[in-house]
């Protein structure tokens, strides 16, 4: 039987020492469709987000159409400690002899970053019982899991364990 290999990458986060981190805040839309295309394309001639002027759940809502539909958004922060990356392969060239004999070598570049983000719906308006914005729940489910456990915590814990 033969073994299947995988593909190894590398994800470079830094910048090189002229360039500064361009910063896309504002400009990131999750859309709920897809888009067949992979190129450019003038995307704010046609597509032009404006505030609707309301609020729901604390989510102030926004505005769009796309393709004729109707779409209602809102724009989020992303938690403290988080960013979010534009990544781009960096096709340089330049590949070790050791890299080929692991499979297929990939190296992508940060491009830009980003800490804020407008997502939409296509028949509703958005609120916080939304699918994507519930997701962001595991955030706070992940910090926790990782967190080191102190002594305190395991006598904590054993102390409830012995009333039970």
């Amino acid at each position: 039987m033969e073994e299947e290999r995988g593909t190894t990458g590398i994800i470079n986060l830094s910048q090189k020492d002229n360039e500064e981190t361009v910063n896309i805040s504002g400009q990131v839309h999750h859309l709920p469709c897809c888009i067949k295309l992979n190129g450019p394309c003038s995307v704010s001639q046609y597509f032009k987000p404006k505030p609707k002027g309301m609020e729901i759940d604390g989510l102030a809502v926004e505005e769009a159409h796309f393709r004729g539909r109707e779409l209602q958004g809102t724009t989020i922060s992303l938690p403290n400690g988080y960013s979010g990356f534009i990544l781009g392969k960096n096709n340089s060239g330049k590949k070790k002899a050791c890299d080929a004999s692991e499979g297929s070598s990939n190296v992508w570049q940060m491009k830009a970053k980003f800490d804020k983000l407008t997502y939409w719906n296509h028949d509703s308006p958005p609120s916080k019982d939304d699918a994507f914005l519930r997701s962001f729940h595991w955030f706070a489910v992940a910090e926790a899991l990782h967190k080191p456990v102190t002594a305190e915590d395991m006598a904590a814990a054993s102390d409830a364990l012995g009333k039970n």
